[in-house]
């Protein structure tokens, strides 16, 4: 907690102990004010000028009492004025309206503890808004996506079926259908893969393995994508040896990779570069082609978002998520730079996990 954050508590305790405090006192006071006055008027019985002190005690029992709960409930709801508030737009946001937001009224609205409950609230509220407007835009998208090689292997199928057809026929329309199914189950593959990551909260099946020769073999594993474009891949780095998941480590290669090659301007280059540290490898994916708007490149993380607002290009929104997922598991992260045409992923991984 910082330094700020700190005093702003103590300001709200002090400022609530000074309330309580004030009620007492005034209660106190109306209550000696309310004795002496009922003394005066002879509902007290006096002697030789003086109250007696049983009826002094007595009075002033009940007197407080009653003062002290009517304080007590007035200044009681001006203090939860605000928790009430809180709380109605908690359930509002809880009942899956997230546009709600919460604003206090003066003086509250100054104090900078309750000015903090706003912002971190209407920050929450609007990530939530926003999450639910990217996952909308994929489902719809996602269910474009999943039914267009559905459509197309339903319609070669029948083709096929036919009969009637030469043997280049036969052959072009069963690649068509190998490439659709193969597209389908790598969109099947992504979501279960992110549903798999954000389900775990503990890193398993660690082994220690070369870094190195894994990310070769993601290459390897994408020939089929940088090939016909022509890429050069460069990869000059050295052999280095990591502690982690291999399995959940390899998806982060290929969607880092598969995102280069796929954003690459034809005959260009996707480099990797590994750096070692003391205690971190520092591995970089680039690329060559158009930048990512610097209004989108904080967003290119988050679930279903995907920067080619056309869709042009093929993508779920749901690769780079996984990739920070799986960077986090490890202890490690993930950002990104695009300017002057170049492009580049860094993760950061510690070599070692403490387990």
């Amino acid at each position: 907690m910082n330094k700020r954050k700190r005093t702003g508590r103590i300001a709200l305790a002090l400022l609530i102990s000074g309330i309580v405090f004030l009620t007492n006192t005034i209660a106190m006071l109306l209550t000696i004010v309310a004795i002496y006055g009922l003394a005066r008027l002879g509902v007290i019985e006096t002697t030789g000028g003086q109250v007696g002190l049983p009826e002094l005690l007595r009075f002033f029992f009940y007197t407080s009492l009653v003062i002290g709960f009517l304080l007590a409930s007035l200044t009681g709801k001006i203090i939860l004025k605000p928790i009430k508030r809180i709380i109605d737009q908690l359930d509002r946001l809880a009942s899956g309206d997230f546009k709600t937001r919460l604003h206090f009224g003066k003086p509250i609205a100054d104090h900078p503890t309750f000015k903090q409950v706003e912002k971190s609230f209407n920050r929450a509220a609007e990530e939530l808004d926003y999450t639910e407007m990217l996952r909308s835009d994929f489902i719809n998208n996602f269910s474009h996506e999943f039914k267009t090689p559905i459509v197309s292997i339903a319609g070669f199928a029948k083709l096929l079926r036919r009969g009637n057809l030469t043997d280049e026929q036969k052959e072009e329309y069963l690649e068509v259908i190998e490439e659709e199914s193969l597209r389908l189950s790598a969109m099947a593959n992504n979501v279960l893969n992110l549903t798999r990551v954000e389900n775990q909260t503990i890193l398993t099946e660690v082994t220690r393995f070369n870094l190195s020769e894994q990310i070769r073999g993601a290459v390897l594993l994408l020939a089929e994508k940088w090939t016909p474009k022509n890429l050069y891949m460069d990869m000059q780095f050295g052999e280095h040896m990591i502690c982690a998941n291999e399995e959940l480590l390899k998806q982060v290669w290929i969607n880092l990779l598969d995102n280069a090659i796929k954003f690459s301007d034809p005959n260009g280059t996707v480099s990797v570069d590994i750096s070692d540290g003391s205690e971190c490898l520092s591995i970089s994916v680039s690329n060559h082609g158009k930048d990512i708007p610097k209004d989108r490149i904080a967003h290119i993380f988050n679930k279903f978002y995907q920067a080619d607002e056309s869709h042009s290009s093929e993508g779920n929104g749901i690769g780079l998520a996984v990739v920070k997922k799986v960077c986090e598991l490890h202890g490690g992260a993930v950002s990104a730079k695009s300017e002057s045409g170049t492009t580049t992923f860094t993760v950061v991984l510690p070599k070692q996990q403490n387990m």
